[in-house]
């Protein structure tokens, strides 16, 4: 069935980008915004939002990079892998499951160690690919969002995202396992 539906996907899928490039100034000219000066005004928004959270990534790539240098990310995943074991996870995977929530660059890192090592159709290599798109870098994002507005206390969000982050990987697992074992 997939097989049937992927030239439509793909057909679809070449023809939205194009598709937007138009539609969205003909929208605007339609609607008789100011498209150039929207433009330069949104920009000038991004551009003060990435000053107000330079620190915030300073920090968060700091602590990453010292976590990882340091080894303590690979004895986390030892001291996890009966964990892995018993979800049907393999332990080469939890450390790119650890680095999703905080690096997006620094998981893809490990997926493409993983895919170099194992193969890029290996179970192993399918549920890492999996798992690096089944969730966002948590952390990451928190820290972007929260500091671009001036928000200290995240409240529920940690825990909500990394609740999100644990179904995505144990998702991730299941679908593959599904799918390609």
């Amino acid at each position: 069935m997939l097989d049937a539906l992927k030239p439509a996907i793909d057909t679809f899928s070449y023809a939205m980008v194009p598709f937007l490039f138009v539609a969205i100034p003909v929208l605007a000219v339609a609607r008789r915004v100011r498209l150039y000066e929207e433009f330069v005004e949104g920009a000038k928004g991004g551009f003060e939002t990435a000053l107000r959270i330079i620190p915030y990534l300073v920090a968060i790539l700091v602590a990453i990079g010292m976590f990882r240098a340091s080894g303590a990310l690979e004895l986390l995943a030892q001291a996890l892998a009966p964990l892995t074991d018993a979800v049907g996870m393999p332990s080469e995977v939890l450390p790119v499951a650890l680095m999703r929530p905080l690096s997006g660059s620094g998981s893809l890192g490990l997926v493409t160690e993983l895919i170099a090592q194992h193969g890029p159709d290996s179970l192993l290599g399918r549920i890492a690919s999996t798992r690096y798109g089944a969730t966002e870098t948590t952390f990451y994002g928190l820290a972007v969002c929260f500091g671009s507005v001036g928000i200290r206390r995240t409240r529920h969000a940690v825990a909500a995202g990394l609740l999100a982050d644990a179904v995505g990987i144990l998702a991730a697992v299941w679908i593959c396992r599904v799918m390609f074992a």
